[in-house]
């Protein structure tokens, strides 16, 4: 797989766009660009697992609210 090929830019509207070869397709339908100095980067947003998104959360240090408190107690049933 090539590491760097010549591409062409055009534009879209008012946008800039390039047209992404085959071989340097990104999977996802979002990605991330960041320009360092005269370099463009273009990275593939990837998409977080639970676990992952959870991990990011700042723990709460509120308790929860008395939800049952102004229920009516269960009524009993015979099984």
């Amino acid at each position: 797989m090539p590491t760097k090929r010549h591409v062409s830019l055009f534009r879209n509207g008012r946008n800039q766009a390039i047209r992404i070869p085959k071989e340097f397709e990104l999977e996802g339908k979002e990605a991330i660009i960041r320009k360092e100095g005269n370099k463009l980067i273009i990275e593939p947003v990837k998409k977080m697992d639970i676990i992952e998104l959870l991990s990011t959360w700042e723990p709460m240090d509120e308790d929860f609210p008395d939800v049952d408190r102004q229920l009516l107690p269960p009524d009993e049933i015979d099984l």
